[in-house]
């Protein structure tokens, strides 16, 4: 098939180094490509794809090879792929900015490798799926400056990951917190590799607890760990780790060519450059929604200090409202995290007759009620004290480590 300019091609199939070559191809002459995750199922298939109008539909892997039509590390591509918005909050929706102008895809193009500094050295290491829009776009920048690309299209395994860091010694890693976890654990047995060939590794994706974001400190190379706050829709801010020391639970002050404000409901509002406008395709209702002016909002809330580095308090959709007072469930969970005995935690609302809602938490650990209700007096009001604890061998989870709030409360 003939594919022209503003084209949209559906990607169903896993990643893989042709994937990463097909995408680039398609982007450099304008057509863009819809990575989609080739688990979904066909009900999920036919409602996201009805909506995004694809001039074709690829979920063979040997139909990659055709779109794979040739490119160079300095070539530019003139388009982002259009993301789907995960849909955990509601029905998917595609980010559409269309094809760019040079001077924005030129802008675009820049503005990444500015701030990562990606170059003809660099090894990225793949941790992620390649439909997720944080792994694809540190790929696509490490490739484009000319560096190669390691571990794509592999399932995550902790084991292969150490292998290919010892083989293959990767500069640059894209994770989230859940990744980061499971490596800790695994050298902990295993033993750490050598990473001192690192000089980057950015996590994002779920907010990523104290202890935790103390160890990847501490265990990569000095000056290597950022965190960085974005959505499919954007970027907001990035972060270096020595900020977040001086400033704990920050994720940091607004991206080069970017500025932050903070409404009066706590809704956070990014002003971006012409080349980071984007549309809900096919949405105008949640495009009109979204924006103010030059500035979007995805329905996060948070707080800016006098510095400018914003703090999130979660999503407007995740506020638990009981008893008139508003409870944001990651301030509950950075208490609770904090406890020895917690692994991991989610707090959430569920319905109640007298408050409204009242606050549960979801706890991964071996810390008892009594003790979590007594470390929870000390440190939180109690409105935001939980009424319940529900003890879980693991929470569910999307692919990028999001909570999937809904699933814990969907039983009441």
């Amino acid at each position: 098939m003939r594919l022209s300019r503003g084209d949209r091609v559906a990607l169903l199939v896993p990643g893989s180094p042709a994937y990463l070559d097909a995408v680039i191809s398609l982007l450099v002459r304008g057509v863009v490509p819809i990575p989609l995750d080739p688990r979904l199922t066909a009900h999920e298939r036919s409602r996201i794809l009805g909506d995004l109008e694809p001039t074709l539909v690829v979920t063979d892997e040997s139909e990659l090879g055709a779109l794979a039509t040739g490119w160079a590390p300095g070539d530019v591509p003139l388009a982002r792929p259009m993301h789907v918005t995960s849909g955990t909050t509601g029905t998917p929706k595609g980010v559409w900015s269309g094809v760019l102008p040079r001077e924005h895809a030129d802008a675009l193009v820049a503005e990444e490798r500015d701030l990562w500094g990606f170059g003809p050295e660099d090894v990225n290491l793949v941790l992620s799926p390649l439909h997720h829009s944080a792994p694809l776009r540190f790929a696509m920048g490490t490739l484009l400056a000319g560096g190669r690309v390691v571990g794509a299209g592999r399932a995550f395994d902790p084991t292969t990951i150490t292998d290919t860091i010892a083989s293959e010694r990767p500069t640059t890693m894209f994770c989230v917190p859940t990744h980061l976890q499971r490596l800790f654990s695994h050298w902990d047995s295993a033993g750490t590799p050598d990473l001192s060939s690192f000089r980057l590794v950015a996590h994002a994706g779920a907010p990523c607890p104290d202890a935790l974001k103390q160890r990847l400190i501490t265990t990569f190379p000095p000056g290597s760990t950022w965190e960085f706050y974005g959505s499919t829709e954007g970027q907001f801010t990035a972060c270096r780790s020595e900020e977040w020391l001086e400033r704990p639970g920050t994720v940091g002050r607004a991206r080069p060519g970017r500025s932050l404000r903070v409404d009066d409901d706590g809704l956070i509002w990014c002003r971006v450059p012409p080349h980071a406008r984007f549309t809900y395709y096919g949405a105008a209702g949640k495009t009109a929604a979204a924006w103010a002016g030059d500035e979007f909002t995805v329905g996060d809330l948070g707080r800016l200090d006098a510095d400018g580095y914003l703090y999130l308090d979660g999503r407007r959709e995740d506020l638990v409202i009981t008893g008139g007072v508003n409870v944001y469930p990651a301030e509950v969970e950075n208490v609770l995290s904090a406890h020895p005995g917690v692994t991991d935690v989610a707090v959430y609302g569920v319905p109640d007759e007298q408050w409204g809602q009242r606050v549960v938490a979801a706890i991964v650990g071996t810390a008892t009620d009594d003790e979590l209700d007594a470390w929870a007096r000390e440190r939180l009001t109690p409105p935001k004290r939980p009424k319940e604890y529900r003890f879980l061998d693991d929470l569910p989870r999307t692919a990028t480590g999001k909570v999937l709030r809904r699933d814990l409360a969907g039983g009441d």
